[in-house]
């Protein structure tokens, strides 16, 4: 080596490869492309953000570095960021997640929020009803996001969660465990609620066991497939997106399933599809329901239905 010539190095400080992680996310037009960048850090060195900022000259080993850059172009390829890191908070909770159950969403959180709100446990100081015993069936629960945060939300409720997975029941099962609530949540692996109906699910009368029933039921139309993000398309499990062609057909029969199962008086709460609110409408427009309720995000998008069975 002469004089004038610099040894080759991968030495890279925490910023200048934050940098470069986000331009790459970038030219690949993937969403979020700082926050997955900054995430994918974390997780690759096992450090929170607040370490990162407080110590944005350290040097990245070659090692790191390899794993970091590794994840940002397995992000640009199409990968969920929850993929790569195994985790998603939802609730202010952690969860773990894989590809066989859906990645929670901010906007499921307001099926925690109208759940609560309806059973007169937020907005009332001194409210003592969140010691209620109350029974409580999440159906189609995939990581456990809603059966958790309930679990956590009331601590003297029982919850039977359903799914058609084996395998997502033993993603949510361990976040069961990680939050401490596996004493209280009974996982069935089922079709929406057809555990608890001794005879077909649409004939049988079944005795009402359930003070609240909640769920995130798929309710993507099959027709929007080609619309979906690379990431979403690819990556998550077609039985937790799709609700058939239109997207719409599972509600019917979870709303009959709970008109059954529900004690009167009992609460319905359903994430809804961007074009489900007018279809689940109608069919809560009958004489098993009453304060039938539509709830907006933060977009404006009728995101949630909840109604109270009537009492027979």
């Amino acid at each position: 080596m002469t004089s004038h010539q610099s040894p080759v190095t991968n030495h890279q400080s925490l910023f200048a490869a934050l940098r470069e992680g986000i331009a790459q996310l970038e030219r690949e037009k993937v969403p979020s492309a700082g926050l997955a960048a900054e995430l994918l850090l974390m997780h690759a060195i096992s450090q929170d953000r607040a370490w990162i900022y407080a110590h944005p000259e350290t040097e990245l080993d070659p090692a790191q570095r390899e794993k970091y850059f590794s994840l940002i172009a397995r992000r640009a390829s199409g990968e969920p960021t929850q993929h790569l890191t195994g985790h998603q908070e939802f609730w202010g909770l952690d969860f773990e997640v894989t590809r066989d159950v859906l990645i929670p969403r901010p906007e499921t959180e307001h099926v925690i929020e109208v759940s609560l709100e309806r059973l007169g446990i937020k907005n009332e100081p001194g409210s003592s009803r969140g010691n209620d015993k109350f029974r409580i069936a999440d159906v189609g629960t995939g990581s456990g996001c809603i059966a958790i945060a309930l679990a956590h939300e009331l601590p003297s409720a029982s919850v039977v969660a359903t799914d058609i997975s084996a395998a997502a029941l033993e993603v949510a099962r361990r976040n069961a465990a990680r939050h401490g609530v596996s004493d209280r949540i009974e996982f069935s692996e089922c079709n929406l609620l057809d555990a608890f109906f001794h005879q077909s699910p649409v004939t049988s009368h079944q005795s009402p066991q359930f003070d609240l029933i909640a769920s995130n039921p798929p309710y993507i139309g099959r027709w929007e497939e080609s619309t979906l993000a690379l990431e979403v398309r690819e990556h998550e499990p077609e039985a937790a997106l799709y609700g058939g062609e239109t997207g719409t057909e599972i509600y019917a029969s979870l709303i009959v399933q709970s008109a059954a199962l529900l004690k009167p008086g009992g609460l319905l709460v359903l994430e809804l599809g961007h074009t489900s609110a007018v279809h689940v409408s109608k069919l809560l427009a009958s004489s098993e329901w009453t304060g039938v309720l539509l709830t907006n995000d933060l977009a404006g998008i009728p995101r949630v239905a909840s109604a109270v069975r009537k009492s027979k």
